[in-house]
């Protein structure tokens, strides 16, 4: 089961399941998806993926799954996501971000089912006193509420397994998701202002936004702006079907694990933007401005855990994965 399944990162993983010969139920509650990112699942795998419209924060639709479905894992991908509203609206993520989780795990305990993958993110990290970070890096106070849902989710999955015999979860720490499926039928389509690069870089493209804002050109880096890993979505989907393979197969070395899934490969924000230009033929309208509150300077994945325990590794390069953002924002637009 896919909890947020119809989301970006969600369909995806998705495809990837269906096509390593996982069977998938997706459910979502369409806040920040909709129904056409599931029939795109269905175009791509050729697979009539069931669907349930649910709401992982209310526990009685929820067990109606696990009582219909008969699934061994869970991936729970449904949370609130916008930093920037996560810090004036802290209760509206603290409730839905903590409470669906928690219903995922007490049901997964309810019903037997052993296997938990959780959605985290490169975000625990917060500005890291050394780079790349590993899983052994210390976590840092959360710098927004959205970032401390996914530190508490942590823990609360760590302590789950510790006291229930027989659940096992992996938390995922991504890093910047970025690309689209290469058909061009799945991909990020955020509502209102694009609050990440890539979606504003190919809206600015499209004409939809004026001018994208580069923040801050001053910054301890090579050309002083922010240093990022952005990983492929398609090769981040493949890390969950290696990770559910891990939990399914028995060859987990602990009850918790944790994964950094990034490409160990830091690319500036300039150097994403002429990349774009540069994959794609194109002229973008930018401009620099001033540092925006809340950004490090510079976070990258080392992912030597993940390549050698999962046996995964990033295979996508940045030229392909650009393309493929392009691709889906034209078709999005219409504009084949």
């Amino acid at each position: 089961m896919i909890s947020g399944g119809a989301g970006y990162i969600g369909t995806h993983t998705a495809v990837e399941l269906v096509g390593a010969g996982f069977g998938v139920v997706i459910i979502d509650d369409f806040s920040n998806s909709d129904a056409a990112a599931v029939e795109g699942v269905r175009r791509i795998t050729g697979v009539d993926v069931p669907f349930e419209q649910v709401d992982t924060c209310n526990e009685e639709a929820l067990r109606a799954v696990f009582r219909k479905y008969e699934f061994d894992s869970v991936i729970h991908f449904a949370a609130f996501k916008a930093v920037g509203e996560s810090v004036s609206e802290p209760l509206k993520y603290y409730r839905n971000n903590l409470a669906s989780f928690m219903n995922i795990c007490a049901l997964m305990r309810e019903f037997g089912r052993p296997n938990i993958l959780f959605s985290s993110s490169a975000t625990v990290y917060g500005e890291p006193d050394a780079l790349p970070v590993t899983e052994q890096s210390p976590r840092q106070p959360a710098t927004s509420p959205y970032g401390n849902t996914k530190q508490m989710a942590e823990d609360i999955l760590r302590d789950c397994c510790a006291a229930y015999d027989g659940l096992r979860g992996i938390a995922l720490r991504y890093f910047n998701p970025v690309g689209a499926h290469p058909s061009a039928l799945i991909g990020e389509l955020p509502r209102g202002v694009p609050q990440n690069l890539v979606p504003y870089i190919t809206q600015t493209a499209a004409g939809i936004r004026e001018c994208l804002s580069v923040f801050g050109s001053d910054y301890p880096t090579p050309d002083g702006t922010c240093l990022r890993d952005y990983i492929d979505i398609v090769d981040l989907a493949r890390a969950h079907v290696a990770a559910v393979k891990r939990m399914t197969g028995g060859r987990m070395k602990a009850g918790y694990e944790i994964f950094n899934v990034g490409t160990g490969r830091p690319v500036s924000v300039l150097e994403l933007v002429e990349g774009f230009e540069k994959a794609n033929g194109l002229k973008l309208n930018y401009k620099i401005v001033g540092r925006r509150a809340g950004d490090v300077p510079a976070v990258w994945a080392d992912t030597d855990l993940a390549n050698r325990e999962l046996g995964w590794k990033a295979e996508r390069s940045l030229e392909e994965t650009l393309r493929s953002a392009w691709a889906w924002e034209k078709h999005v637009r219409g504009m084949e």
